[in-house]
């Protein structure tokens, strides 16, 4: 498989920044009115996908949900802002950090509630990883986030070594 392709032009952070906004109702909580976890980490999974979707133009996976933070309980009737950003671009995958605000709609203020690290891969119409674009950063706090994610890569690999596991193949025959 030719993953060198055609060289694409570097992106930049803003060029793929996402955002999404949610209303916390019933459906979405326990039986004490909190939003449920996986509920949250499915809205974080979606807007992160956004932002690699912009970054890549092509399809992707998501190949890990590295790390999550639950900072702060979200309630019924909670306005939930989501707001996604390209830490890094690797080879065919990339890191996304999405952070979580909840907005009291009547206050007008907001409190961060989550935060994540995300790892897609892109892929083509087939499942085969692609090259993705290079990201270009422009301000000093997208060049810290560009090197945290190196470094978080680093420890993935080292642990991912550690125990032996086979880096994510988004093609690989499905095990029964």
């Amino acid at each position: 498989m030719d993953l060198n392709g055609p060289a694409q032009p570097a992106r930049t952070v803003a060029q793929s920044q996402s955002e999404m906004t949610e209303l916390i109702l019933p459906n979405d909580t326990n039986t004490l009115g909190n939003l449920l976890g996986g509920r949250l980490m499915n809205f974080i999974d979606l807007v992160g996908a956004m932002a690699a979707i912009r970054h890549a133009r092509s399809y992707v996976v998501t190949a890990s949900m590295e790390h999550i933070d639950f900072i702060a309980p979200v309630h019924v009737g909670d306005l939930l802002i989501l707001k996604s950003s390209l830490n890094r671009a690797f080879r065919t995958s990339m890191e996304v950090g999405v952070k979580v605000w909840v907005e009291n709609t009547l206050a007008g203020v907001h409190h961060h509630v989550a935060s994540a690290y995300l790892t897609f891969v892109a892929i083509d119409s087939q499942g085969r990883r692609v090259p993705v674009p290079p990201l270009e950063v422009e301000t000093a706090e997208e060049k810290r986030r560009f090197e945290d994610a190196g470094r978080r890569r680093e420890i993935r690999e080292a642990e991912a070594r550690r125990r032996r596991i086979p880096k994510f193949d988004p093609s690989a025959p499905v095990k029964a």
